[in-house]
């Protein structure tokens, strides 16, 4: 059977099933060694880590209930598909861009940027708002605001 490079979807529809895998899976990345998958005629095929976290991360996801789709990736992206990734507009991604925040090329009359370098992107944004929000706090409880808590609840005046 060959399957198509396309999105896909895919529901949370056995929860028992899901469970267990998801415990069995959580085993097997704690375990060193090489992971294999068998099929039902015996043939054995040893999986590369990254199969492995990813069915990881699947499975837990459906475990929880939640839908999950699965996308392949080129590793090279237009503006339209980085932006995407990170959830912001395309407008607001080439000003990332043309600020100098992350190399790209321009192979024809549109940039393309690299998946990693994207990703990459994504992580030093998120640890710096982690950062941003772990100062706020320390403010917060320096200047004894942080357990301050209002003895009557708050009323919207309108």
């Amino acid at each position: 059977m060959t399957e198509t490079l396309n999105e896909r979807t895919l529901l949370p529809e056995h929860p028992d099933q899901l469970e267990a895998l998801r415990r069995f899976l959580d085993d097997v990345s704690k375990a060193d060694g090489v992971t294999v998958l068998r099929s039902a005629e015996g043939e054995v095929v040893d999986l590369p880590t990254e199969v492995v976290a990813g069915l990881r991360l699947v499975a837990f996801a459906l475990s929880e209930g939640k839908a999950v789709t699965v996308a392949p990736l080129h590793t090279t992206l237009t503006t339209q598909e980085a932006a995407e990734l990170l959830g912001m507009s395309r407008p607001t991604f080439v000003k990332l861009l043309d600020g100098g925040e992350m190399s790209f090329t321009r192979p024809g009359r549109h940039r393309r940027v690299r998946l990693t370098d994207v990703l990459a992107f994504r992580e030093y944004r998120r640890a710096e708002r982690a950062a941003g929000l772990s100062e706020l706090t320390r403010i917060s409880e320096d200047l004894d605001l942080y357990d301050d808590v209002p003895s009557e609840p708050l009323r919207r005046h309108d």
